[in-house]
This record gives structure tokens, sequence and C-alpha cells, in this order.
């Protein structure tokens, strides 16, 4: 996948060449759907940014942007199993548009971050609350194995044109818990590209899980943590649907 991102252009040129042949469609339903980014280089993922995940938290609205890393054995198909670790009752759901980098770069300037997006698609940020709550980094608690199924595609960024209006839901077991819209990001996608990059340098394949709204399973009252058998779907306009069965992980 990174070749085809750093050959983009040529590609498109071959494929605007194809005719569709009817005949030769292939139903979704026929085929099985893997992570479209696979081995990362890195994963990048924002805290607490959401407007209304930080009303859910009761929390002062963060000054800078929080950052943490997913280990790369942490993605997952978008509707593979997620397995739910034995070592803790607290994982959690948190559904994220994820911006793929698509160019080199270093020091990206605000008004050119755009430049930099291949395309989005959707992530599940799987949280272990209990093992990220244990100190103040969060990255083993977001690292278990599975705990990043992403899809169902990826939606190139000339589609989606501007990605701060899309609506992005969350269901357990058909049960609506995450219902917002990416305009209510606080550090929207272009500084968040443009922080990153005064530190990191971006290169084509890279992951930004840009955060979660409110409505996660940790801030209800009581915590509402999922179970075995728990089926989590993720939507988010205008790029489809993920969904992921949790089962209880198996030690053997």
């Amino acid at each position: 996948m990174r070749k085809l991102i750093n050959h983009w252009d040529d590609y498109v040129k071959k494929i605007n060449t194809f005719k569709l042949d009817e005949s030769k469609k292939i139903k979704l339903k026929d085929v099985k759907l893997c992570a479209p980014i696979v081995g990362p280089k890195k994963i990048f993922a924002i805290g607490l940014n959401y407007s209304d995940h930080i009303i859910e938290m009761a929390i002062d609205k963060p000054k800078q942007q929080l950052w943490f890393s997913k280990q790369i054995n942490t993605i997952n198909g978008p509707f593979d199993v997620v397995k739910i670790p034995s070592v803790s009752s607290k994982t959690d759901y948190e559904v994220e548009l994820v911006a793929i980098i698509g160019r080199l770069g270093k020091h990206i300037k605000l008004d050119e971050a755009h430049k930099y997006v291949f395309g989005y698609c959707i992530g599940n940020d799987v949280s272990v609350r209990d093992w990220q709550m244990k100190t103040s980094q969060w990255m083993l608690g977001k690292s278990f194995d599975t705990h990043a199924p992403l899809g169902p595609f990826i939606t190139t960024s000339d589609e989606i044109g501007d990605p701060h209006r899309l609506g992005i839901r969350s269901f357990v077991n058909g049960e609506m818990r995450q219902n917002s819209n990416t305009r209510h990001l606080i550090f929207n996608i272009w500084q968040q590209i443009s922080y990153l990059s005064k530190v990191v340098t971006l290169e084509p394949g890279d992951l930004i899980f840009t955060g979660t709204p409110g409505g996660v399973g940790y801030a209800m009252d009581p915590p509402k943590y999922i179970k075995d058998g728990d089926i989590v779907s993720c939507e988010i306009d205008e790029i489809g649907k993920i969904e992921n069965l949790f089962k209880n992980e198996d030690l053997k």
C-alpha cells in the first residue's frame, strides 16, 4: 500500500484509462476486507480532542495537543475479531476518523497540511482503561493486540474534500453510544499534522487517529465496558462502516 501511495498520481492516470467490464464486477460480500494499511511505520493518536468528550469527562479543554502512540500489533481488519485481554475487564471503544499521510513532510505549514493527506478511513481506538490510567503514559493501554481495527477501505482525500463536517457514530450491539461530527474537533486535522511534523518526519502510510467524541463507555455512570460477544460498529459519513466482534482472549 505504501508503494501505491508513493506513486498514486501515476496509478490514477492508468486507472482513468480503464473501461469497467460490468460482467467482471466482484460483490463486496464475496471478498474479505483486510486492514487497508498493514505495518505502518507510525501510528499517532490524539487524546481529549472533541468538545463533547471534554464535557463528559468533566475536564478543562486542553491547551496543548495530547499525543500518544499505538503499536503496529494493534492493526486489525474492519470486520475481524477483536481480543478482550485476560488481564483486564475494562476494554472500551473509541470511534475515530483516521488520516493517512500521503507525502514525506517535516515542518509542514498549517495552510499546506491538507496536501499531505492521502485519504481517510474509520478506526476504533480500542482502549484498556485500567492499563491506560496506570501512569500518565497511555501507550500500553492503547496497544493490546488487535486493538486498532481499520477500514472498511481508504477513501481518498479528493473524495472527502473538507473532513471537518462528517458525522461520526459508534454502536454496541445496535445501541448508539457515540453520535457527533468532526466539526467538534478541538484541534483540527491540519493543526494536528502541522504540529506533529515539527517533531517527526511524516511518511506515506503513517496513521493519525484524530480523536474520539463523547459517549465512551468509561465516562458512563456506571461505566459500560465491552464484554465477550459484544459487536461494536463504527460509522463515518462518506466513508462507511466497520464492525467487529469482541471475544475473550484465548490463552491456550
